[in-house]
């Protein structure tokens, strides 16, 4: 049989003067600081009231029922104004009464807890619970400040602990600190919901208003109410087109594809030659005209001759621009109508045209002339492959492939429609849809554009086929600048808002951005979409400055960083094929020594690898191919720099640990 005993009681010291006077002012808990018997409860000399650790939270109290105290007594039903009574004459006031502290521990110093700045709504109430230990009625005040932001449980066993609670009412504790906290978050809810009412019955609140936010709310939070989703036109048309590619009708879609690009490309041709002799026709103007120059024409007439070439040249252009993509839009139309003809007949076995449809004979291919002079070298002459693993217990294998290359070749289709090349093309099809695609890494400039350098060229190439299944690169570039532009007014008004936590370097980078909000910062990078280039799917243009061109580039670089990145990109949006320039640049220069060129590959071996071993944490370790393209380049270096180099000295061998 188990008896429950009283709790031991324990006398406090001796208090100093100013203490006790605080003390019968205000009703506190006296302080035990000094006493080794600090934290349990005891018997108050001459008063009663049970005294508390100073670690106790502030206010909050334990006492014994029907001892004397000064200060107003709490109400039986649970809650209080939260006031106190007037100090006795002679005695100072009584110190102001707090909530319980959410996220403190007891044992901070009151003097330095700043008093909380809830909302106008909230409101301090008192939670009265009274026991009994032994033959001693004992109650316990706690203040606290709805709405309760601190979790029930957690103030539960912070009461307990603090005040050195007995185990015995613990479960009674908690139900009633929940059903008290309960019950006046209703009332709270109850009381708002009549202002409401009232609100809307005086007229303050628009009725019609009211219902449209609370049908709006239904139909975006509530599956019941919410519009069915509705499969977009995109998304139709890419399981039709994932299916057909994967059907005996592959061949065809890929004939069909080769036609339309055949035909863009000799359009395209006709403006090249048709600008060139503009050109020329215009060189020949200007080259009379000089001679002129000083006798009988003046430098007005010279400006006037050459606003007039440009007005003449921007029209021509202009022309050739709204052809081609009136072409493109024709073409585009009409293959995606036509799959879906193709795709639904093919669900009809009676259908008498399939077989029509579907064969497409050699000689209906169209090849293009080879005199005009827009046929792609092939000069991927160099090339090794390696597999490796890596990991530290759970290994993965991945294939890396080290090329002389242009980063181009990629992208270019070619015209003759021979074996090898219709392999690739089918192979990048089939893959469109699926989790297995191919991108690259195109080093630019902080401007998003298409008018200079590799943007340029890569535009030329992307617009000289039909993109079936995403926007031209001109529009996507037109969407990215945009998001761009939403993005830096975003970190803009943040950042001014945080303004006064900015050293001095992120100050400068502010100011580089506000200055240029169009324009991206080395390291950043976008993405766009293709489904008309060779061997990629996916391109991304990583932002570099001129300092990877010098020799002091560091694993910290925003190059490296931005590489990094892009591989993150790759794990999460099913990559599987990256190809990555090794030197961080597209073409070779003088000043690029064959020093130069083994340290930067050192360099990017190094941290592609600590990148590749990241994967495993990001994917769950999935294998991939990553390819090194080392550009064309001058003749002298290109031939010094050769693949043993790039293998062996302080190379891919070095690096990931193989042999070959």
């Amino acid at each position: 049989m188990t008896t429950l005993l009283p709790l031991p009681l324990r006398l406090p010291l001796p208090l100093p003067a100013r203490s006790r006077q605080q003390q019968q002012g205000a009703g506190l808990v006296a302080s035990l600081a000094h006493s080794p018997q600090s934290g349990r409860l005891g018997e108050k000399s001459g008063g009663g009231g049970l005294l508390a650790a100073e670690s106790a939270p502030a206010d909050a109290q334990v006492r014994q029922e029907g001892g004397s105290r000064p200060a107003s007594p709490p109400s039986s039903s649970g809650s209080a104004d939260g006031g106190h009574a007037p100090a006795p004459a002679g005695q100072k006031p009584p110190l102001p009464r707090r909530p319980f502290p959410s996220g403190l521990s007891a044992g901070n110093n009151l003097k330095k807890m700043k008093p909380n700045k809830g909302k106008a709504c909230a409101r301090e109430r008192d939670f009265v619970y009274k026991f009994s230990a032994g033959n001693q009625h004992l109650v316990l005040t706690v203040p606290l400040k709805f709405p309760v932001q601190e979790n029930i449980s957690h103030l539960h066993g912070r009461l307990m602990l603090l005040h050195n609670l007995p185990c015995i009412v613990e479960n009674d504790l908690k139900q009633s600190l929940n059903k008290f906290v309960e019950e006046e978050t209703i009332k709270d809810y109850d009381r708002e919901a009549e202002m409401a009412l009232e609100a809307v019955k005086s007229g303050k609140v628009d009725i019609n208003q009211l219902a449209d936010n609370w049908a709006k709310a239904y139909k975006e939070t509530t599956l019941e109410y919410a519009k069915p989703e509705e499969t977009s036109w995109d998304e139709d048309f890419a399981d039709v087109y994932h299916d057909l590619i994967h059907s005996p009708a592959s061949e065809t879609l890929l004939n069909l594809e080769h036609n339309y690009f055949v035909s863009i490309s000799e359009l395209i041709s006709e403006r090249d030659v048709e600008l060139k002799k503009l050109r020329e026709r215009q060189g020949a103007e200007m080259d009379k005209v000089m001679q002129e120059l000083g006798k009988s024409l003046t430098d007005q007439d010279v400006n006037s001759l050459a606003a007039q070439h440009f007005e003449s040249q921007q029209d021509l252009e202009n022309k050739w621009t709204n052809e081609l993509k009136q072409s493109t839009a024709i073409q585009k139309q009409e293959y995606q109508e036509w799959v879906i003809k193709l795709h639904q007949d093919l669900k009809n076995p009676n259908s008498s045209s399939i077989s029509d449809e579907i064969k497409v004979q050699p000689s209906q291919l169209r090849e293009s002339v080879e005199g005009n002079g827009r046929i792609y070298e092939e000069q991927r002459l160099l090339e090794e492959s390696f597999t490796i693993h890596l990991g530290a217990q759970l290994k993965t294998m991945h294939n890396l492939r080290l090329l002389r290359a242009d980063m181009l070749d990629f992208c270019k289709h070619k015209r003759n429609h021979r074996s090898g090349v219709k392999l690739h093309r089918l192979q990048t099809a089939m893959s469109l849809y699926s989790t297995s695609l191919c991108g690259l890494v195109l080093l630019v400039d902080n401007r998003i554009s298409s008018y200079s350098g590799i943007k340029r060229d890569f535009a030329t190439v992307c617009q000289e086929c039909t993109d079936f299944h995403f926007p031209g690169i001109q529009e996507q570039l037109e969407i990215i600048q945009k998001v761009v532009l939403k993005a830096r007014a975003q970190r803009s008004s943040k950042s001014k808002r945080h303004h006064g936590n900015k050293n001095s370097g992120n100050e400068d980078k502010c100011k580089n951005i506000e200055r240029n909000q169009s324009n991206i910062l080395p390291g950043e990078f976008y993405i766009t979409r293709h489904s008309n280039l060779s061997e990629i799917h996916v391109a991304f243009h990583l932002c570099v400055d001129d300092n990877v061109r010098s020799g002091n580039v560091t694993a910290r670089d925003p190059a490296i960083m931005g590489l990094r990145n892009i591989l993150k990109v790759c794990c999460t949006h099913d990559i599987t094929t990256i190809s990555i320039p090794l030197l961080l640049v597209h073409d070779m220069s003088e000043e690029m020594t064959i020093p130069w060129c083994l340290k930067r590959a050192e360099l990017v071996f190094k941290c592609v690898k600590g990148f590749m071993m990241e994967m495993a944490s990001w994917d769950g370790g999935i294998s991939r191919t990553v390819q090194f393209l080392v550009p064309q380049g001058q003749a002298t270096i290109t031939e010094e720099l050769n693949f043993e180099h790039l293998q062996t000295e302080e190379g891919l061998e070095s690096v990931f640990h193989f042999k070959k």
